[in-house]
């Protein structure tokens, strides 16, 4: 699999303007009304579904630091079954997982009616943009091999 240790490019210090555009998005989701905490899990979520070590450790150490519960982190992965899930964010969850595998047939009617039975439509559009911008970033860190910032470790790539 390659060097796990450095990333492949720098893809931020290579191509800025693009980063600093996706990185706009990031800043406009902040704002948008959606909550932190939703935004979190859709954030890990994605990045688990996609593998990316670099994304699930800085957007954990986030939500930790934002107040999520330890528990619900442990759980995210088994939502459909948790408790600790409100009806909003497995919603939002299943929304997630469809719009980032959707190769997998789509987005099928009964996810986007259960999304719309919790979101208005403004919402649902900042949320699809949520999880493209994560599934984007997800596919640079992925590509380029960022390696996870580990506490006590090297400066993180970018």
């Amino acid at each position: 699999m390659g060097d796990s240790t450095t990333a492949r490019v720098r893809y931020g210090r290579v191509a800025p303007a693009p980063m600093r555009a996706l990185s706009a998005i990031g800043d406009y989701l902040a704002g948008c009304g959606l909550e932190a905490s939703l935004l979190d899990l859709v954030e890990l979520r994605a990045s688990t579904l996609n593998g990316c070590a670099y994304c699930l450790q800085m957007h954990s150490r986030a939500a930790l630091a934002r107040g999520e519960r330890v528990e619900r982190l442990f759980q995210l992965a088994a939502w459909p079954e948790s408790p600790v899930f409100s009806e909003r964010e497995r919603a939002a969850l299943a929304w997630t997982e469809a719009v980032t595998e959707v190769r997998d047939g789509h987005v099928p009617d009964e996810v986007y009616a259960r999304a719309r039975a919790h979101f208005s439509e403004k919402e649902l559009v900042d949320l699809t943009w949520a999880v493209a911008a994560i599934n984007a970033w997800n596919r640079l860190s992925i590509a380029f091999r960022y390696p996870p910032e580990i506490p006590g470790a090297s400066a993180p790539p970018g």
